[in-house]
């Protein structure tokens, strides 16, 4: 992955202003999705459950890096920018680095500006949304050739492997691996088992790469009595959802939609809707008290639901339009409201 040390410049950029507002000169950044996108998408992990293997000062004097020191030499030379090189310091393997980061330098932790920080991180710069549109593909491509795998009598964790073993090979980070057949429908995130996937099945992924996910849902098997109405829905918050408008305006216009397409109007309530993503999951969930601003080239996975009905993909928002990232022309689907949207897949 080629770095940018172009980008770099706008980013450091962004957090000037960031620091500007809270009357700091320096910030402390120890999140996987602040590193990420700070420092053009690293792996900033070892184990996928466990923190950062770094923390950086972003400061008005410069940058300083503070690296577990037995994972420096692979940042140094796989991950970083050259000119990171020299502004590193190496922390002893049984000190945190953002331990040793806030001892070294008096700076604000990134939780206390943590809106303000979504916020510069929301457009993206078109680097990061090429190194997006290049994961939706090879995200939606892994669910596409693990659906060709499987047949009713395979188990969930049979899907669930299939699933994992496509995306590491594509250089993906396996973060979420749902699978639900058709006995554990009712579920919405339905860890796998070793049920059968039976008639109908959901398939659910958030894939990681150069620090940015993706996020999608595929059906296989028979068609649901609810695809249609859910596709309403998703359309409900995909119209609110524009460059301007406060995420909680586009959170209350989708929950809209369950009501309009003859869903019990609380359905909204059972699960989170989804919302801003990028190099967080959620980048925040939206809710009804989220009010961050909507903006050019902002990364949204809605996530509307219902037992036995869901549609999720990664998309791209612009003044243009809805940018559907992750898509695989080898998928059936139907347009509707413009976009050309998942359907069932049947088992080969």
């Amino acid at each position: 992955m080629p770095l940018s040390a172009a980008d770099r410049l706008v980013k450091q950029s962004r957090l000037a202003a960031v620091r500007a507002s809270a009357h700091a000169d320096a910030l402390l950044l120890t999140s996987h999705e602040a590193l990420a996108w700070y420092l053009d998408g690293p792996r900033t992990h070892v184990s996928l459950a466990g923190p950062p293997v770094l923390a950086v000062v972003a400061a008005d004097d410069g940058d300083t890096l503070f690296v577990a020191a037995n994972e420096a030499d692979r940042l140094i030379a796989e991950e970083l920018l050259p000119a990171d090189a020299d502004r590193v310091v190496r922390v002893p393997w049984q000190t945190p680095p953002a331990a040793a980061a806030a001892i070294a330098r008096a700076a604000i932790p990134e939780a206390d500006v943590a809106p303000a920080l979504r916020a510069a991180r929301a457009s993206l710069l078109p680097a990061e949304a090429d190194r997006y549109r290049a994961l939706g593909r090879d995200t939606a491509a892994a669910l596409t050739d693990a659906a060709t795998m499987l047949r009713p009598e395979n188990t969930e964790r049979d899907a669930a492997a299939a699933l994992a073993e496509l995306l590491v090979g594509r250089g993906i980070d396996p973060l979420v691996v749902l699978v639900a057949g058709r006995a554990r429908l009712a579920h919405r995130h339905p860890l796998p088992t070793d049920g059968p996937l039976g008639e109908r099945a959901m398939l659910v992924v958030c894939g990681r790469r150069h620090g940015l996910i993706a996020n999608a849902t595929r059906w296989v098997g028979a068609p649901g009595a609810d695809d249609g109405r859910i596709l309403e829905v998703e359309a409900a918050f995909l119209a609110a959802t524009r460059p301007g408008m406060r995420l909680d305006e586009a959170f209350a216009g989708g929950c809209a939609g369950y009501a309009a397409a003859g869903f019990d109007e609380d359905e909204w309530r059972r699960h989170h809707q989804g919302g801003p993503t990028g190099y967080a999951g959620r980048d925040p969930r939206a809710t009804a008290d989220t009010d961050d601003l909507i903006v050019e080239r902002h990364a949204f996975a809605w996530n509307p639901s219902a037992p036995g009905a869901k549609v999720e993909d990664t998309m791209l928002v612009g003044a243009a339009g809805i940018e559907v990232l992750t898509s695989d022309p080898r998928w059936p689907t139907v347009t509707h409201a413009g976009l050309a949207r998942p359907t069932a897949r049947p088992f080969d």
